[in-house]
């Protein structure tokens, strides 16, 4: 059965992430299918404010590469007063964090604390890691408080029943059947506009694997399914997956980045295959 889409579900993202995409949810009520979809797909999960906000009441099937952040949602999810438990014993200080952020707890309960504490307090939310694997982003010296007991609840409530898994996006083809949303935020390859490749995620994410997902939008159309993705605005990315579908640019502000130089209106690509009486 097709269950109806649900906006403004009300529970908001538990992590700060870059390239996060609650900038889209107000535009929700116009890009998703009218009629409704059976099964929710997001393969790129990062902070998952479109999922929250649909608030979808059938199948989710949640994924990501980053397998920290998906072990933290698989905590939340199972115990989030267990969490919310371990979070309480930390301090918003700089102290704190870097005696946080040089160990690593055995504890599950501790480590998705961990990763969130070190999320909603680093510099900017940025998740990166050196070449031996371990977090080295800064203190980001906020006073906005970490710890949100009613919605980490709330966004537990939300991925009751949800598959979570730490895999490649192409997992997308396990599950999929006709009438599905699958809701695609990939790392941008490129930068917006026409002003070349950004060298870190290109090394994250290459314009290899844009090809790939242009294969898997090929297998979603032919699926019966629906697809909703977001990409950078460049004319690489506009080749690459004009087929027929709808193409719509929208301006959103840049929030996150190191100068305030940076940051500003950037305009949007957003893919799908939902038209005007979807």
């Amino acid at each position: 059965m097709v269950s109806d889409p649900v906006p403004g579900g009300g529970a908001r993202p538990i992590v700060r992430w870059a390239g996060g995409k609650t900038w889209l949810v107000p535009h929700l009520p116009s890009l998703l299918p009218r009629a409704g979809f059976r099964a929710y797909h997001e393969p790129f999960l990062g902070g998952g404010s479109v999922f929250l906000a649909i608030g979808h009441r059938g199948p989710a099937y949640l994924s990501d590469l980053n397998a920290e952040l998906i072990d933290a949602y698989c905590r939340v999810r199972d115990d989030p007063e267990g969490v919310i438990e371990a979070l309480r014993a930390h301090r918003n200080t700089e102290e704190e964090y870097y005696r946080v952020r040089s160990a690593v707890p055995l504890d599950p309960l501790a480590r998705a604390a961990r990763f969130i504490f070190l999320n909603r307090t680093s510099f900017n939310g940025i998740y990166r890691v050196n070449l031996e694997g371990h977090y080295n982003v800064p203190y980001g010296g906020r006073s906005k408080r970490f710890l949100d007991p009613e919605n980490l609840r709330d966004v537990a409530a939300r991925l009751q029943g949800a598959s979570l898994q730490c895999a490649d996006f192409d997992c997308v083809r396990l599950h999929l059947q006709p009438k599905d949303l699958v809701f695609l935020d990939p790392p941008y390859t490129v930068s917006h506009s026409d002003n070349g490749f950004i060298k870190y995620n290109s090394r994250l994410f290459s314009l290899d694997d844009q090809r790939r997902l242009s294969e898997l939008l090929d297998f979603v159309r032919d699926r019966g399914a629906y697809y909703l993705m977001t990409n950078a605005a460049h004319p690489t990315i506009a080749s690459l997956f004009e087929k027929g579908d709808r193409r719509l640019e929208l301006k959103r502000r840049s929030l996150v980045g190191g100068r305030s130089a940076n940051r500003g209106e950037v305009l949007e690509y957003v893919f799908t295959n939902v038209g005007a009486d979807g």
